[in-house]
């Protein structure tokens, strides 16, 4: 395995960085330790690696070579090569990067024009810093290479948000991570330099019969609180939690929990692919194009 120091990624200075609202350490730390048991626990990033393989499945052309950003139990790597393609890996975690390399995804230490295929599942959502991350993804993407990924964002555990906040009514805390929408997602893709940016969203919908073993799960995904100055939370006010949890049951007894997923596709410019019309160049108008397909003026 390669590790990676603490140093910012090549190109960059400390003194511009963006200010850290995550817990490098903490999160590596996390990573190690959901390692072993993560096959229990990975249904959310079972769910997004199947769909971006789907999406993969969809664009007719081959790789050659890929990296595999955030690769946690390496499932995403394994049937990427069992596609033919050559796989580096890259995890935060030293025990999910194995044979890998250990590194922050903001930091990336690949040369430019490293990969035709960038493929991440379910890390993105805390990164540091998400736009220098994507700049660096596109970076390392050869010309026409295509990146395909997916994380959490904005709407996932508002059941869990809300319960706490209103445990927390006198003085809340922040415990669940700031989300990106799918529409600031897409707007990153743009800044970051990425061609022909799609950007779209889909939920993956729980139900847990208690508090605590979505507080389990979250756990075994490593997906817990990151956020630098963080407050433990009190024995009574997680008690508080757990009831208006239950409360928020259906008559089965179980309450509802989603995941937002965005997923994001973006291809590194290439001279080859289709460029927008130039402002101002269109030989024929809406309204006529309407009409020869059997619409008619609004009067």
């Amino acid at each position: 395995m390669v590790r990676l120091s603490d140093a910012p990624a090549a190109g960059t200075s400390p003194a511009v960085e963006p200010p850290e609202i995550f817990d490098r350490q903490l999160r590596r730390r996390r990573r190690d330790r959901a390692a072993p048991d993560f096959a229990q626990y990975s249904f959310v990033r079972d769910a997004i690696v199947e769909a971006l393989l789907d999406r993969l499945d969809l664009v007719k052309r081959s790789f050659a070579h890929a990296l595999d950003l955030g690769t946690a139990d390496g499932s995403l790597t394994r049937a990427l090569e069992a596609r033919g393609v050559r796989v580096t890996a890259i995890d935060a975690g030293a025990r999910f990067a194995g044979d890998g390399v250990q590194g922050d995804e903001d930091r990336l230490p690949f040369p430019p024009e490293s990969f035709d295929l960038i493929v991440s599942a379910g890390v993105l959502d805390s990164v540091n810093d998400l736009p220098g991350a994507l700049t660096l993804i596109r970076r390392a993407l050869r010309p026409d290479g295509l990146f395909l990924a997916a994380f959490t964002g904005a709407g996932t555990l508002s059941t869990l948000r809300g319960v706490l906040r209103e445990a927390e009514a006198d003085r809340p805390a922040a415990r669940i991570h700031p989300q990106i929408d799918v529409r600031s997602a897409g707007d990153l893709l743009v800044r970051a330099g990425f061609a022909l940016p799609v950007a779209d969203v889909d939920s993956l919908t729980v139900r847990y019969g208690a508090l605590g073993r979505l507080l389990g799960d979250l756990r075994g995904m490593a997906a817990t609180n990151l956020l630098i100055g963080r407050t433990p939370l009190r024995r009574d006010t997680l008690a508080r939690a757990a009831t208006l949890f239950a409360d928020r049951a259906d008559p089965d007894g179980r309450t509802a929990e989603r995941f937002e997923i965005v997923f994001l596709t973006g291809w590194a410019p290439a001279p080859s692919q289709p460029q927008p019309a130039r402002r101002g160049s269109a030989t024929a108008s809406l309204t006529e194009a309407l009409k020869r397909a059997g619409g008619s003026e609004a009067e």
